[in-house]
């Protein structure tokens, strides 16, 4: 079950990091027609692909994890 904590934590994780950095892309015009300092949308694609693949990642330990205890219940039962 530890592996399952931890992958639950990455994906919580990974979905804040997701939601940052779609909130950073989505502010980027209107910080630029403020006048402020824009984001680096580069850094910003980067983060969002990051995300992505440590979700993909966390998601994979899980099914693993699953078939791992659900063929230790077949062998023992």
């Amino acid at each position: 079950m530890v592996g399952f904590t931890t992958a639950l934590e990455g994906l919580g994780k990974s979905e804040a990091q997701l939601n940052q950095a779609a909130q950073q892309i989505a502010t980027a015009p209107v910080a630029a027609a403020a006048g402020q300092d824009t984001v680096d949308l580069s850094t910003a694609a980067v983060a969002v692909l990051e995300a992505k693949n440590n979700f993909d990642a966390n998601t994979k330990v899980i099914k693993i994890g699953d078939e791992m205890q659900s063929y230790l219940l077949n062998a023992i039962g």
